[in-house]
């Protein structure tokens, strides 16, 4: 099995280190990990719009909204939803499409795909319309000891929070878009072009190992004749580099826009990773100049008497917060904001180098450094694939299921799915 810190990331620090690891299994078979939607309004009945409870099995969610697309012959960008969810898992979302017969919907035969429920609303279900997830989540070929190892770990993420780290499933499959997003930043075009194009890894199949060799020994005409059509602009700006082998930006600007967004989004993701690995052991405590979020309301302050904040963050009304990085985000003072600038200057970045992406001006904000963990239920049980310890628990939108598993289970995180999504 995979190990999920064999990705070109940094094993960031954990939390409960006095805590063992659980040794186990996840995604055995999709129905070992469940993921349901907490919508952050219900439908009200009437209106435009059609919502739906979709549940997949074995299918993303960008697959979902094409196979719709198809069967109800709409466009893509028609369709709404929140947020977005793994093939590697029974997942439950709700998706909007205007101007659409509910019957037609409920009576959809899809493969992998069914319809729970069918209402009406006033608006299109966008990205963020969400209040966060449920998940039931099975351990397979788990030690004697492990319920009680459970127990001990999850009471302390419960207390203290769950480090809200960004899951390895942000990274791609690859572990390397925020090294793509990182060039895009420095305005480096060759370094983005090899990293995109070649550097093979154990995670790229045959006929795209090839593709990416040939790039690197500069057999740019060939590497364009194999990539697969699915790596569509790999493939395009290997052609243009054949033709035009110094014309790098003209090469990068094959890339779409909306990858590159991606990329940078990444990026950012690392960095914040990146303070918030300094602030693991403290990620309850309030110090002076932090920025800190009010649970209720999601608004952010400056700690400017740590006397009178600690007791709130202690009972979990405020939350300390990190940097996603930006040409207009407001940086903590104290010791946490000198945390943040070394960061930047570690990566030989500034604010003002996130205003130059062309058409990714990124103005920035801050994450709290934990996550309330709520409903919490763990108990041992037997089904036709054997005996297993079931979690089940429920997370705000924005933060992972990963960040808890790699907490329960540390360096023994492992399984077929190597990179556990539908937790955004």
């Amino acid at each position: 099995m995979e190990n999920i810190n064999s990705l070109s990331l940094p094993n960031w620090p954990y939390l409960t280190n006095e805590v063992p690891g659980l040794t186990g299994l996840f995604k055995v078979r999709p129905e070992d990990f469940v993921v349901e939607e907490i919508p952050q309004y219900d439908p009200c009945g009437q209106g435009d719009h059609t919502y739906f409870l979709v549940e997949k099995t074995g299918v993303t969610t960008l697959d979902l909204i094409r196979r719709l697309g198809r069967a109800l012959g709409r466009r893509e960008k028609d369709f709404g939803y929140a947020g977005l969810k793994d093939s590697q898992a029974i997942t439950r979302q709700t998706v909007s499409l205007e101007h659409s017969d509910p019957e037609q919907i409920k009576g959809l035969d899809i493969p992998g795909v069914k319809i729970l429920w069918v209402n009406r609303h006033s608006n299109k279900i966008k990205l963020g319309h969400l209040a966060g997830n449920k998940f039931w989540i099975k351990l397979r070929k788990v030690s004697a000891e492990s319920q009680e190892i459970a127990e001990r770990c999850l009471a302390v993420l419960s207390k203290r929070g769950v480090p809200n780290y960004f899951g390895p499933q942000r990274y791609g499959m690859r572990g390397d878009s925020w090294i793509l997003g990182g060039a895009i930043l420095r305005e480096d075009p060759k370094a983005f072009l090899d990293q995109f194009c070649g550097h093979p890894g154990p995670y790229d199949r045959e006929q795209v190992r090839k593709a990416r060799e040939l790039y690197d020994k500069g057999h740019y005409e060939l590497s364009a004749q194999i990539w697969p059509g699915f790596f569509r602009d790999a493939k395009r700006a290997c052609g243009l580099l054949a033709s035009q082998p110094d014309n790098l930006l003209r090469a990068f600007n094959c890339v779409d826009r909306k990858l590159t967004k991606l990329f940078i989004s990444a990026y950012q993701s690392y960095l914040f990773n990146q303070v918030m690995g300094q602030r693991v052991d403290t990620l309850d405590q309030v110090w002076l100049g932090d920025l800190a979020a009010k649970e209720d309301s999601g608004g952010v302050f400056r700690v400017e008497d740590q006397s009178v904040e600690q007791p709130r963050a202690d009972r979990f009304e405020i939350s300390p917060t990190g940097p996603i990085f930006g040409y207009r985000m407001t940086s903590a003072g104290g010791q946490e904001g000198q945390m943040e600038q070394e960061v930047l200057t570690g990566e030989k970045l500034t604010l003002e180098d996130f205003k130059k992406p062309k058409g990714h001006k990124l103005k920035g904000s801050r994450r709290p450094f934990r996550v309330r963990m709520t409903n919490l239920e763990i108990q041992r049980g037997t089904d036709d694939a054997g005996d297993f310890l079931s979690l089940r628990f429920d997370l705000p939108s924005g933060s992972y299921a990963t960040a808890v598993l790699r907490e329960l289970m540390k360096e023994h995180v492992s399984g077929p799915s190597l990179v556990p999504s539908g937790d955004d």
